[in-house]
């Protein structure tokens, strides 16, 4: 039997018009849901842009959160513990859609669908918290009570299955954790590392305290 492993649901939000029109379906400040199976972010999945500057091209994606693009990104991160069997269901699931990451599709429509509280099958499409939501149906995980094609990002931060380990800046916690090997864009500020520690700590204290 194995210790458990810990996987990550990363909320951002970017301030795009594009992220603009997308708060407008959801009703949430952080309206991009991605999963992460390591705290470092380095392994990141969802169903966005592909090319940064056209978000209408837009499907399966590795997430890249050094990009320039999310320079002045905020987020939440969630941490969810899992067993070693969930964590190989779930990561080996999303790689076996990677290995045909062309066959994917933004799930626009089923935007709408949640606006409606109606489903729209598309094959092979997904919306961003669809996408995080089904990957943990395949290990029979369900952090939201509610079908895939229904969660929102805010329906994750407002799960009981997860727990906040961090809120502000993405570049903050890119510097923290990865330090000298997090090499910033000319456009991310850069932050101290005591100043970032402190900001977790508070978040710490405020989840000890009821008030995330």
């Amino acid at each position: 039997m194995g210790t458990g492993k810990k996987i990550y649901i990363v909320l951002t939000g970017t301030g795009t018009a594009f992220s603009g029109i997308i708060k407008w379906f959801t009703k949430a400040e952080l309206n991009h849901a991605s999963i992460a199976f390591d705290s470092g972010l380095d392994e990141v999945y969802s169903f966005g842009r592909k090319k940064v500057h056209n978000p209408f091209v837009a499907g399966l994606i590795r997430e890249n959160f050094i990009h320039p693009f999310y320079s002045t990104a905020d987020c939440a991160i969630y941490q969810l513990n899992v067993s070693d069997e969930e964590y190989e269901a779930m990561y080996n699931h999303v790689q076996g859609m990677m290995e045909n990451q062309e066959r994917y599709k933004y799930h626009l429509l089923g935007l709408i669908g949640v606006l409606l509280n109606v489903k729209f099958d598309r094959e092979d499409a997904y919306f961003c918290s669809h996408f995080v939501a089904s990957v943990f149906e395949e290990a029979a995980f369900k952090p939201v009570a509610k079908p895939s094609c229904f969660v929102t990002p805010e329906d994750f931060a407002e799960s009981l299955c997860a727990h906040k380990i961090f809120s502000g800046k993405l570049s903050y916690y890119l510097h923290l954790t990865k330090g000298s090997a997090y090499i910033p864009s000319p456009k991310t500020p850069i932050f101290s590392t005591s100043a970032l520690g402190a900001r977790m700590l508070q978040v710490s204290e405020e989840r000890t305290e009821g008030i995330v």
